[in-house]
């Protein structure tokens, strides 16, 4: 895999100039999207012993790349005709996923056994882990990481990070519950086993808050094990008071604790909030 690191590198350098024309380079970058395409490589992961998202740009740099050394072709999938540059993802039933009318994933996203698509969209360079659903109408941007047994509820919009190739993408990690209509972008992450209340916005700039002590937790990261829900607070500017949003933690879950409906409804409804 170094060997196709440093390939890819070189031809970045130039990558100005490359074309549909250029054979030879169209199969080194094809080479490193089939390992996206496959789960042998991914874009983004976290660090064990640093808990940081370590990004490996290289792959980054491929997607970016192999947009222009394909071109435009027509293709078509039932009844159904495209115009694009990149073919969807095949063999669900071999990998083990279950993809339902209305489902697409394009080659090169990555998706764990045990995955349902129901009426979604999964864009290259994204990983969806084993056992997630991928819920009517949700999005899945490029690059975007999400772990395993995890939930995005209808609508749910997870924004792509594909430039610069350095930027952190969206990371939700194992066991995560993301409400319906929730909208996590520009790198923003979700922490193991938590919740996150229908109709909540999250990226780097929103603020997560404790509402026990009022104290901000952080800026676009939800922490592990808890249950978090869409809120807004006054700020003072020079045209006058103004409301804006925020995300509040109510509940702190036992590590490992799994997400029972029926109790996230109640524990919500105390709130004013909703799944």
């Amino acid at each position: 895999m170094a060997d196709l690191q440093a390939s890819i590198e070189e031809l970045w350098d130039r990558r100005d100039e490359l074309s549909p024309a250029e054979a030879d380079a169209a199969q080194v970058v094809e080479e490193a999207i089939e390992l996206l395409d496959s789960g042998r490589a991914r874009v983004a992961e976290i660090d064990p012993a640093t808990d940081a998202v370590v990004v490996h740009e290289w792959l980054k740099k491929a997607i970016l790349m192999l947009f222009s050394l394909r071109g435009m072709e027509t293709m078509e999938a039932g009844p159904f005709e495209y115009a694009d540059k990149l073919p969807l993802k095949r063999g669900f039933a071999e990998a083990g996923v279950r993809a339902v009318p209305g489902a697409s994933a394009r080659w090169g996203s990555y998706l764990g056994r045990g995955v349902i698509l129901m009426p979604s969209y999964v864009n290259i360079g994204a990983w969806v882990g084993a056992g997630s659903m991928v819920d009517t109408w949700a999005t899945v941007a490029s690059c975007a990481q999400i772990g395993e047994r995890v939930h995005l509820s209808g609508g749910v919009g997870i924004g792509g990070v594909l430039e610069p190739p350095n930027a952190v993408p969206v990371v939700v990690e194992d066991d995560v519950f993301v409400g319906s209509r929730c909208m996590v972008t520009g790198g923003a992450r979700i922490g193991r086993g938590a919740v996150l209340g229908a109709g909540s916005f999250l990226d780097p700039s929103i603020p997560v808050i404790d509402a026990e002590t009022g104290e901000e937790i952080s800026r676009g990261v939800v922490p592990p094990w808890c249950v978090a829900i869409r809120a807004s607070r006054r700020r003072q500017y020079p045209g006058g008071e103004f409301f804006v949003p925020c995300v509040l933690v109510i509940k702190r879950l036992t590590e490992g604790e799994r997400h029972d409906k029926a109790h996230l409804n109640e524990v919500l409804r105390e709130h004013g909030a909703s799944t």
